[in-house]
C-alpha cells in the first residue's frame, strides 16, 4: 500500500528528477506557458508554486534560495519584479494545468501548464527572414537540367566503352570459376599438387 507516498518519480533518478523540475520551472517563468506531459505538469505545479510564494517576500534570503534552483539571473529578476507584481495578491493557485489529450507517438497524456494571469500572453518568436528568389522556379529547373547535360557530355565516350568491355570479361571469369568442381584441400592433395 502506498500510504503517505507523495510525488511522482517520472521514471528518473532523484538528481535527474530535480534537474528536470528546475529546467521546467525556469521555462515556465520565462515563457509563462509550456507544453509537457500531464505527470510532469502536475509535479511542476508543486515545485513552482512555492517558489512564487517565497518570491512574495522580496528579501536577499528568498532571492538566494530561488537562485539556487533557477540558474538564469534574468528570470530570477523577472520572477521577483514582474510575475510577483501581477500574481502576488492571490493566496496560492498561481498555475493552471489544461489537458490536451494524448501524444501521437507514445500515447502519453499531454497538458499545458501556465501562469494564471498570463493565460492570454504568449511571447512572439522572432520573425523568419523572407527568402528572396532571384529566378522563378521554372528557370531554376531548366538551369539544373542544362548543367546535368553538360556534365554528361564532358565524360569521354572511350571511358564508357572500356567499362562496358571490362564488365562482361569479369562476369565470364566468374562463371567459369563457379562451373569447375571444387576439390577439398587436404594434406594428401596438397602434397600431390607439389
Amino acid at each position: 500500500m502506498r500510504h503517505s507516498v507523495k510525488g511522482r518519480k517520472l521514471g528518473r533518478t532523484a538528481s535527474h528528477r530535480a534537474a528536470t523540475l528546475r529546467l521546467l520551472a525556469t521555462a515556465l517563468f520565462k515563457h509563462k506557458k509550456i507544453q509537457t506531459t500531464l505527470a510532469k505538469a502536475k509535479e511542476l505545479r508543486t515545485y513552482a508554486e512555492p517558489m512564487i510564494t517565497r518570491a512574495k517576500s522580496d528579501s536577499v534570503h528568498a532571492r538566494r534560495i530561488i537562485a539556487a534552483d533557477i540558474c538564469d539571473k534574468e528570470i530570477v529578476k523577472e520572477l521577483f519584479t514582474e510575475i510577483v507584481a501581477k500574481i502576488g495578491d492571490r493566496p496560492g493557485g498561481y498555475t493552471r494545468v489544461v489537458h490536451l489529450g494524448r501524444r501521437k507517438g507514445d500515447g502519453a497524456e499531454m497538458a499545458i501548464i501556465e501562469l494564471v494571469d498570463y493565460s492570454g500572453v504568449i511571447k512572439e518568436k522572432a520573425p523568419k527572414k523572407a527568402k528572396t528568389e532571384d529566378k522563378p522556379a521554372e528557370e531554376k529547373a531548366e538551369a539544373a537540367k542544362e548543367v546535368k547535360k553538360e556534365k554528361k557530355a564532358a565524360k569521354p565516350k572511350a571511358e564508357k566503352a572500356e567499362k562496358a568491355e571490362k564488365k562482361p570479361a569479369k562476369a565470364k571469369a566468374k562463371k567459369e570459376a563457379d562451373a569447375e568442381p571444387k576439390e577439398k584441400k587436404t594434406k594428401k592433395t596438397a602434397k600431390k599438387a607439389e
